[in-house]
């Protein structure tokens, strides 16, 4: 059985959580021993318990900061690219390869088909995302989602393809970063990035990015180039990872609190300053904790921003997201 992963800022509540277990299964004791006043007594202690644990719950995730809201959104149990395609769309189908290379298992995408028959939407779309492994085994399968050359170039061609056939696409956002080993260089990655970036930006089809976890530098903008920007709320995505950011400016990574804070890369700051379009809400406690629920409510935000989307014509949308990436980082000054 897999041991469960209690990050630092979760203990206080793991351990007020384990001591209601214990009265729980005393409760269920005193119950078959047909002790009456004991039972009572027990019963209206793990009330106050549960109010007691629900208070703190509330206050721990509603007061995250930067840097715990990065470590949930690296959470191990959190739910990954494959996991949402397949919480959310039917029909799946892979599609491999670059034509030019090697298949990057870091990148995944193909077919897929959304509906809702309660609204009278089916369609097929195209799905791209990063996939990280789970165990040690499979994270060095999925290269821990840290994609090389060959997955954007990968990634460019399902675009192209999707587009051949005015089909919507959808990425989802989940990495450490691109690939920097110094194969990746000399295959071209700052290349084959670039181009995507290019490339997406006039595509003629609706392009949905979404953040599910770690949106980190050019590995998470070569696929991240959209008509909308969604993030889940525990999530982050910036230039730079705090640790990086914390080794260049102090030579040292015990500062990632204070870059974390200091790089404002969390959906409520992204928000703020138009970098993203929509927060998707997550269950307290993460996306782990409730992965159904977080996928309906993706599903069902996906859904709507494809209906508005798919009213638009190619020459519209593509304009309009060169003018929306084009309008980022403006500034006065005063």
């Amino acid at each position: 059985m897999a041991t469960k992963v209690v990050l630092d800022f979760e203990k206080p509540l793991v351990e007020l959580e384990e001591k209601l277990d214990e009265m729980r299964v005393c409760l269920k004791k005193t119950a078959r021993d047909d002790n009456t006043a004991e039972t009572e007594a027990l019963s209206r202690e793990i009330e106050a318990l549960e109010s007691k644990v629900d208070t703190l719950k509330a206050g721990i995730y509603k007061n995250l900061t930067r840097w715990q809201k990065v470590q949930l959104a690296r959470h191990p149990e959190r739910p990954y690219t494959l996991d949402y395609i397949y919480m959310i769309a039917h029909d799946f189908i892979e599609l491999s390869g670059d034509r030019h290379y090697h298949d990057d298992k870091a990148i995944i995408g193909g077919f897929a088909r959304i509906e809702d028959k309660e609204a009278g939407f089916s369609e097929s779309v195209m799905v791209i995302g990063h996939q990280k492994g789970r165990d040690t085994k499979s994270n060095l399968y999925r290269n821990f989602g840290m994609a090389q050359p060959e997955g954007y170039r990968k990634a460019l061609r399902l675009m192209k393809l999707a587009e051949k056939f005015n089909k919507p696409i959808i990425t989802l956002i989940d990495t450490p970063g691109a690939f920097p080993g110094i194969e990746a260089e000399e295959r071209g990655q700052a290349e084959a990035i670039a181009r995507n970036l290019m490339e997406m930006a006039a595509l003629k089809v609706p392009v949905i990015c979404v953040i599910i976890g770690e949106g980190a530098s050019g590995g998470a903008i070569g696929i991240g180039v959209g008509d909308r920007i969604l993030m889940l709320e525990n999530a982050w995505y910036s230039v730079i990872s705090p640790e990086s950011c914390s080794s260049i400016l102090w030579r040292s990574w015990k500062y990632k609190e204070q870059a974390a804070e200091a790089l404002q890369l969390t959906a409520e700051d992204l928000i703020d300053q138009r970098i993203i379009d929509r927060i998707v809400p997550e269950p307290v406690g993460g996306a782990h904790q409730n992965p159904e629920q977080t996928a309906s409510t993706l599903k069902s935000i996906l859904i709507e921003e494809l209906q508005q989307l798919m009213s638009r014509s190619g020459e519209d949308l593509s304009e309009s997201r060169i003018e929306k990436f084009a309008a980022m980082g403006a500034w006065t000054e005063e």
